[in-house]
């Protein structure tokens, strides 16, 4: 599993950046940042200890819904369905729907961390 690079800059810095590839002033190379976080606290509360350890659980054992990483975690559907959302919203996991159910995917458990 392929590392993923991740980005910490203000919200402003982001926006101008965003914009200026947009315009074609700046062409972003393949090294760069996909996700970029406004803070380091807000990182570290999706990148957390616990989530870290998520992630792995995942890769490792490659569950087939919510309900059965829960199993595997102790850790409640509802507070990992929340968690597990957040993850999805920065690309950090994959939630994929299958017949009745979401099976969560991560996309890394080794991360880059660029502040700029």
């Amino acid at each position: 599993m392929k590392a993923i690079a991740i980005g910490i800059m203000p919200q402003e810095k982001i926006r101008e950046r965003v914009l200026a590839i947009a315009r074609g002033e700046v062409k972003p190379k393949p090294s760069d940042p996909k996700i970029w976080f406004t803070s380091m606290k807000s990182l570290a509360e999706v990148l957390s200890d616990d989530n870290r350890a998520l992630l792995h659980v995942i890769a490792k054992t490659k569950p087939n819904s919510i309900s059965m990483l829960a199993e595997a975690t102790g850790r409640k559907s509802s507070n990992l369905s929340r968690t597990l959302k957040t993850m999805a919203n920065y690309g950090i996991v994959e939630l994929k729907r299958e017949q009745n159910q979401v099976r969560p995917v991560a996309k890394a458990t080794e991360f880059h961390i660029v502040a700029a």
